[in-house]
């Protein structure tokens, strides 16, 4: 077994929504992160999460199985998923985070400038559903059970179980996680997805 094999996500502001799911190893991975960026990305990579592996060829494969409905392009490593979807599965395949690893070979050759671009991307407008076109009063559907609804109470929360909180909240609340996670992606407007409506509604801003 070559030593210290990793499998990582990365996601790319200018890639909203999207993550690339990839594997390396500790010999290769200052080489690997640096093609990245060379590949025609206009803003460079960030690293969600990395984990050294047993087998690295083995855990990647299992990933791209697991999301291969997500997958943007049938010959890339790209999937149209929440980072922390793979992120869960990694923890439990990977024994040591490897993160700060990765993420230091893909900012050793940026400059300041580059990363400044990428963070002034990356402050994206949080959700405001009046700009969204939406009303208050509207119910969002949850998309993996559309007999479970939240209501729209004012311009950033909802009203969920009789209790006013933020999207976020209660999309982990009612996937059961510890942790926060982008919540648009797993809730309908009008049959709609509230990630596009969103960024429809807030693309503009990037230019």
């Amino acid at each position: 077994m070559i030593e210290n094999q990793i499998v990582y996500v990365l996601s790319n502001p200018a890639m909203p929504g999207i993550v690339k799911i990839g594997k390396t190893t500790q010999r290769d991975v200052e080489l690997r992160m640096t093609q990245l960026y060379a590949s025609g990305v206009p803003l460079p990579f960030k690293c969600e999460y990395a984990v050294e592996v047993e087998d690295c060829d083995k855990a990647e494969q299992a990933l791209h199985i697991a999301f291969e409905p997500y997958r943007v392009n049938p010959k890339r490593e790209f999937f149209d998923i929440a980072a922390e979807q793979a992120i869960a599965i990694l923890k439990l395949l990977g024994t040591k985070n490897m993160t700060p690893n990765v993420e230091d070979e893909l900012n050793k050759n940026v400059s300041k400038a580059e990363k400044d671009s990428a963070k002034r991307v990356t402050k994206r407008p949080s959700i405001n559903y009046i700009e969204m076109g939406l009303s208050i009063g509207d119910k969002l559907y949850y998309v993996e059970d559309e007999s479970i609804e939240v209501e729209v109470v004012s311009e950033k929360k909802v009203k969920y179980h009789d209790e006013i909180m933020g999207l976020t909240k209660a999309t982990r609340l009612i996937k059961k996680l510890d942790y926060d996670i982008q919540p648009t992606r797993y809730w309908l407007y009008n049959g709609r997805s509230l990630k596009d409506i969103w960024l429809d509604t807030y693309a503009s801003e990037d230019a």
